[in-house]
């Protein structure tokens, strides 16, 4: 059964979906079958994976409203082992339709849960609000990562996110935990970044991850060629952090497991 991991914060630019992309890109090259839930009506995970919104068919939207069986919606992305659940435009209306909806909050892990047996992560991109679909999100997730910008302002709004994941804990989805929080667009450079980097980590200690994501032009450049940082620019800072910060989640929850013979030959001499 898949790990569900929401990546949520209602502050926007906080590379919330930049991190949604890559963490589950790096997933899948790391041979874990991964699916991406695209859960922000912008659709930015969709089209930064290398799809067109026009040629979109189906997509959350459906399996939300409609109750389209999301195996039906599921696309093939170019990344080996990532499949995408896209967006659409026509998410923003999502919430109004299911206002009525009983179980409203269930609807989506309902979605999910058909296709869950199929995947080792489901890694949902929320949108930059705490509405119904986000709730929906941190009902069907198993934990979060919450992205914070190293800027002035990280702790803006960061306590509001923190409520509302214990208002969702309380009521509705008890197992829900706090995967991590992940420090975001870093520059060594800057004293401000060093500053904000320590002071989170002296608030929420270990519950910070040790994977640092640093400002980095390839990263920023990939969505536009549609496609992951990895598959852009293998070698560039941003896949590296990524990379790593796929490892540390494997190692946090004791899922790494041994890909070749050289690998368990080398364990076995240690």
């Amino acid at each position: 059964m898949a790990k569900v991991i929401a990546i949520a914060n209602q502050k926007g630019g906080v590379g919330k979906t930049t991190t949604a992309i890559n963490m589950a890109a790096s997933l899948a090259v790391l041979e874990y079958k991964t699916l991406l839930v695209d859960a922000d009506p912008q659709a930015n995970s969709t089209t930064g994976n290398g799809f067109d919104l026009k040629n979109i068919q189906l997509s959350l939207y459906d399996c939300m409203v409609n109750e389209t069986p999301a195996e039906q919606v599921i696309l093939e992305t170019e990344t080996p082992n990532l499949h995408l659940v896209p967006s659409h435009l026509d998410l923003v209306g999502a919430e109004i339709e299911l206002i009525n909806h009983p179980n409203r909050e269930h609807v989506m892990r309902k979605s999910l849960d058909g296709v869950a047996a199929n995947y080792d992560f489901i890694i949902i991109d929320c949108s930059p609000s705490l509405g119904l679909i986000t709730v929906n999100a941190l009902t069907a997730a198993d934990s979060v990562v919450i992205p914070v910008q190293c800027e002035y302002f990280a702790l803006e709004g960061l306590g509001k996110l923190l409520n509302t994941i214990k208002i969702v804990q309380t009521r509705i989805n008890s197992k829900l935990r706090i995967e991590g929080i992940l420090m975001t667009m870093y520059d060594g450079r800057l004293r401000l970044s060093n500053q904000v980097v320590e002071e989170i980590k002296n608030h929420f200690g270990d519950l910070v991850f040790n994977t640092i994501l640093h400002r980095n032009t390839r990263l920023g450049e990939a969505p536009s060629f549609g496609m992951p940082a990895l598959l852009y620019d293998a070698e560039s800072t941003g896949a590296v952090n990524y990379l790593n910060l796929a490892k540390e989640i494997l190692q946090k929850n004791n899922m790494t497991k041994i890909k070749n013979e050289d690998k368990m030959i080398e364990e076995t001499e240690q």
